[in-house]
């Protein structure tokens, strides 16, 4: 019993002298990136696997689309980076394989399509998410996910944490014996304060009234606690904007509270209840398949699809009837983000049309529905 004592002190120790290294590449970050001073805007697209490839090409065929004559000047490029797929990431042994992070790292933002994370009994290795290893190598530490239903008065944006909490060591958690497992949750002053403070700037920025705190720092008194303290000491700056907080629980609940849930603006949450609750919140707007995510950091960005690779789409065929509407909202926040704002309210308002209004295709994942190029032909012929 000494002895499996000790290893696991060990490997916490371990645990500990990674957390205070990354908080010291947080405290000597630069300010963020000014897309408008580059001569070039370079767009990684990565395609990932399951219905990654198929829906990420119909979003890439529209942005270009849109940007041609960006991409015409010089301006704009778009690089696609192969690699991501399971197979290459479990042969590497590797979330993501050095090469494909290498190539990851020489662009300045990245629409990347979803990826399959092992789980116990898949035939491939117990890798990292891509996900989670891209938004740690990156240090993209705000997860942007908007939700927007008009005619019900819902209008939401969330702020999840997306490089700490019960994510940040999620791999590395000790099996201390056979009668003991333990994982690891992590708070820091640093990245707690950055995401709520991001949180409060875009609620100044797009004159927002409230933040809302969601945690569950009544049981979790250490590490929640700590991030609703940093919360509240974050709102003082900002006069002019309430915040309130809520436990995770409750939340739950008072998001399908048609009075209360229109109360809600902007939600600033750690890592794991901002996973659960956006999954939550996007069914309102017609499921995770409509709804983009935003990973932004202060040198790069990334906009992703926030479902999952669907890999028995594949194997019956039906990947080309997949749906891309989550992957192209995604779209039209990456356009929005590096200062193209006319063309992100273009975008957005044909998916609109194509999704809400006039619905001439149908998307229904089979040959009963159209196929997401064709989806993708029928957004651009609503682009005005």
């Amino acid at each position: 019993m000494n002895e499996q004592i000790k290893n696991a002190q060990e490997k916490f120790a371990e645990l500990l002298t990674e957390q205070f290294a990354r908080i010291e590449k947080m405290k000597a970050e630069k300010d963020f990136i000014d897309y408008e001073k580059l001569d070039k805007i370079i767009i990684g697209v990565v395609g990932g696997d399951g219905i990654g490839p198929a829906i990420t090409s119909q979003a890439q065929r529209i942005l270009e689309f849109i940007l041609a004559d960006k991409v015409a000047s010089g301006k704009v490029e778009f690089r696609v980076i192969d690699g991501c797929t399971i197979e290459n990431r479990a042969a590497a042994g590797k979330a993501i394989p050095d090469d494909v992070m290498a190539e990851i790292k020489k662009c300045h933002v990245i629409l990347k399509g979803p990826t399959t994370t092992p789980r116990a009994g898949d035939p491939w290795p117990n890798i990292e998410s891509a996900n989670v290893a891209m938004r740690k190598a990156l240090d993209l530490f705000a997860n942007v996910r908007p939700v927007k239903v008009p005619e019900e008065g819902i209008d939401w944006t969330f702020y999840r944490e997306n490089t700490e909490g019960a994510y940040a060591v999620g791999s590395k958690g000790v099996n201390v014996n056979d009668d003991l497992a333990i994982d690891f949750t992590v708070t820091t002053q640093e990245g707690s304060e950055r995401i709520a403070r991001a949180a409060f700037e875009y609620a100044k920025k797009t004159g927002k009234t409230r933040v809302t705190a969601v945690t569950k720092a009544n049981i979790v008194k250490t590490t929640d606690g700590k991030f609703l303290k940093i919360c509240q000491e974050v709102a003082k700056d900002y006069p002019g904007i309430e915040l309130d907080d809520w436990y995770i629980d409750i939340m739950t609940a008072k998001l399908v509270d048609p009075k209360r849930r229109t109360q809600f603006q902007v939600l600033v949450l750690p890592n794991l209840y901002g996973d659960i609750l956006t999954d939550e919140a996007a069914e309102f707007q017609g499921g995770v398949g409509t709804a983009g995510s935003a990973n932004i950091g202060k040198k790069y960005a990334m906009f992703e699809a926030i479902h999952g690779s669907a890999p028995r789409m594949v194997k019956e065929g039906r990947d080309k009837y997949a749906d891309p509407c989550s992957i192209i909202r995604a779209g039209v926040m990456l356009l929005e983000h590096i200062g193209f704002v006319d063309e992100a309210k273009r975008l957005e308002r044909a998916l609109d049309i194509c999704m809400y209004e006039e619905k001439k295709l149908q998307i229904t994942g089979r040959d009963t529905g159209c196929t997401c190029a064709e989806f993708a032909d029928y957004v651009m012929s609503k682009l005005s």
